[in-house]
Parts: structure tokens; C-alpha cells; sequence
């Protein structure tokens, strides 16, 4: 008797354990068509369905805390679900700070300084903000595995900027920027930062459109085109570095503001929803650049800021992310701002 129970619990824990990878596989199976991913080698697959499922694991258990109230937001699966983290980094955030001084597009010296955010006086600001429902937000973007992000933050800044003075939202080509800012101190899929863009815009003369010049994702040859030009900047204005009481007074009054943050937390990677507040995310080192273009408070989730990111509509929040706000400049959104002027 006791032989014939060991068997059968034997045989239903083989039975679990079969049916619990068959799962597995078949998860691995739907996400592989919905995000069209394809791998070189059997190796390579099984490697990346290995990370998949540690991957989903992590956000199980962090949805646990959420689900009991301890977190302010919540984790989901998305198309980067197949990557370690660290190469995800490599792959997507590519803002770097380091690079304010080079010689320009006549090849002068120059130091990218724009001019200083003063709030207007006077003025009510309301309690919420969402430029996306007045008109002067494109479309969320996807960069791919380049990291060009401080050029889609550039172009949300411009879009919305041109849409303010003219009332026509057009979409501009960060394509351009990655092809031909390099003499700014823009490095393409190796990062930039969003003040050489505007600078080199200004220079320019331009930027040509997304339908003119689409963005291909890759490091190319410049070929811009002024008779395709549709937009362009007379310089820029810096928010006072971590002043977040600035930054919304800027965004209230303005519109879009470009913006750069600490996206290097692995809870980013898979944000899916809430409001966002990890308290690994440092206000100083900051690796991605991103566009804000609102703000609010969330009832369970206190203040935040309404971000627009690159990284298509299958990630966060149909792209987008609610960001802590008021809460000593959380993941540096108010260090580096700033907006082109039109």
C-alpha cells in the first residue's frame, strides 16, 4: 500500500512539474509571435526563454507587494522580457551628460548653455496637466535597440513647441539628429544630449520631418534636406537644475519638457503601471532622456509627473509612465530639463 501511494504521489509531482514547463513553452511560444522575435540558434532560444521566465518570476513577486499596498506601482511582461538587464541598458538608454563642449557645426568652440527658466508672474497653476489631450504629443515612438533616446526626447520638446506656435503637430525625424548632430557631441546609437540637438538645430536652420527622414534606428550618413525642414529653434531655456517646483511651473505654462532620468533599476525595465518610486533611482546619475508632458496626482499613488518614453506602446502604460513627483526629485527628473525655444 504505502509503495503503491509513493507511486502515485511520484507520478503526480512528474505530472505538475511536465505540465508547469509545458506552460512555460507555451508562454515562450505567444510572446515570440506577439513581439516577432527571432533568435540565431536552438541555444540561444532556450538561453532566452531561460531569462524570460526568471524575468516573470521578478514581476510576479514584486506584484505581490503591490497587490498588498507596500509598492506604488506595479510590473508586467513586455517585448524587452527576453533580455538581462544589464544588456538592456546597453541597448536603450543612452543619455550622457559628459558631453557639453565641442566645436559645432563651422566647427567653433562653443559652450552649449541655454538661457535660464524664469516662471511667469502672476499666474494660477492648476493641479493637472496632460499636453497629450490638447494636441501637442505624437504619437509614442519605438528606438529600438539604439540608444537614441535624448533624440526622440528632443523631438517631443520641438513637436510640441511647433504645435503651440503654429497648431500643427508634425513629427520630426530623430533620424536626423543620430545622422547628423555628431559635431555637437552627439554620439547617435551611442548617446547624446538633448541641449547639443537643440543647439545644432538652431544651427542648422532645422530638422527635417519623420515622413521626410524615418528613422531607421542605426548609425547612418547625414542627409539633410531643407526643403523637407519641419521645425526649427532659436536656442533653448534650462529649468534650474532639481527645482521641481520650476519644472511644473514650466510644463503648466509651456508644454513638453525634455527631461533626463535614472532608468537604470531593473523595476523600470518592466514598469506596467501606478505611479513609480524605487528608492534605488538616484537624482544624479542619469542615463535616459525622456519627455514629460503632464502632471497630476494619483489617489493611491500620490503626485507624479506624466512621462512620455521611446520604447513603443507595448511598454508601461501604453508607453508611458507616471513618475514621482515632489518627492526630493526622484531618478533626477529635474536635474537636467529643459525646452527649445520657437
Amino acid at each position: 500500500m504505502k509503495c503503491l501511494v509513493f507511486l502515485l504521489c511520484a507520478v503526480a509531482a512528474s505530472a505538475s512539474a511536465v505540465s508547469f514547463f509545458d506552460l512555460v513553452k507555451e508562454e515562450w511560444v505567444a510572446f515570440k509571435m506577439q513581439h516577432d522575435k527571432k533568435y540565431d540558434s536552438e541555444v540561444e532560444d532556450r538561453f532566452r526563454m531561460k531569462i524570460y521566465a526568471e524575468n516573470k518570476h521578478k514581476i510576479a513577486k514584486h506584484n505581490q507587494l503591490y497587490e498588498q499596498g507596500l509598492v506604488s506601482y506595479k510590473l508586467g511582461p513586455n517585448k524587452y522580457t527576453d533580455m538581462l538587464h544589464h544588456e538592456f541598458i546597453q541597448a536603450m538608454n543612452g543619455y550622457n551628460r559628459t558631453a557639453k563642449h565641442n566645436k559645432g557645426l563651422y566647427g567653433k568652440k562653443h559652450d552649449v548653455r541655454g538661457a535660464t527658466f524664469i516662471p511667469p508672474a502672476h499666474v494660477k497653476y492648476p493641479d493637472h496637466v496632460d499636453w497629450t489631450k490638447k494636441g501637442a504629443v505624437t504619437e509614442v515612438k519605438d528606438q529600438g535597440k539604439c540608444g537614441s533616446c535624448w533624440a526622440f526626447s528632443t523631438t517631443g520638446a520641438l513637436e510640441g513647441q511647433h504645435f503651440r506656435k503654429s497648431g500643427y503637430l508634425v513629427s520630426l525625424s530623430e533620424q536626423n539628429l543620430i545622422d547628423c548632430s555628431s559635431t555637437y557631441g552627439n554620439n547617435g546609437c551611442n548617446g547624446g544630449l538633448m541641449d547639443n540637438a537643440f543647439k545644432y538645430i538652431k544651427d542648422n536652420g532645422g530638422i527635417d520631418t519623420e515622413k521626410t527622414y524615418p528613422y531607421e534606428g542605426v548609425d547612418d550618413k547625414c542627409r539633410y534636406n531643407p526643403k523637407n525642414s519641419g521645425a526649427e529653434d532659436v536656442g533653448f531655456v534650462d529649468i534650474p537644475s532639481g527645482d521641481e517646483e520650476k519644472l511644473m511651473q514650466a510644463v503648466a505654462t509651456v508644454g513638453p519638457v525634455s527631461v533626463a532620468i535614472d532608468a537604470s533599476q531593473n523595476s523600470f525595465q518592466f514598469y506596467s503601471g501606478g505611479v513609480y518610486y524605487d528608492t534605488e533611482c538616484s537624482s544624479t546619475d542619469l542615463d535616459h532622456g525622456v519627455l514629460v508632458v503632464g502632471y497630476g496626482t494619483d489617489e493611491a499613488g500620490g503626485d507624479y509627473w506624466l512621462v512620455k518614453n521611446s520604447w513603443s506602446r507595448t511598454w508601461g502604460e501604453l508607453g508611458y509612465i507616471k513618475m514621482a513627483r515632489n518627492r526630493d526629485n526622484h531618478c533626477g527628473i529635474a536635474t537636467d530639463a529643459s525646452y527649445p525655444l520657437v
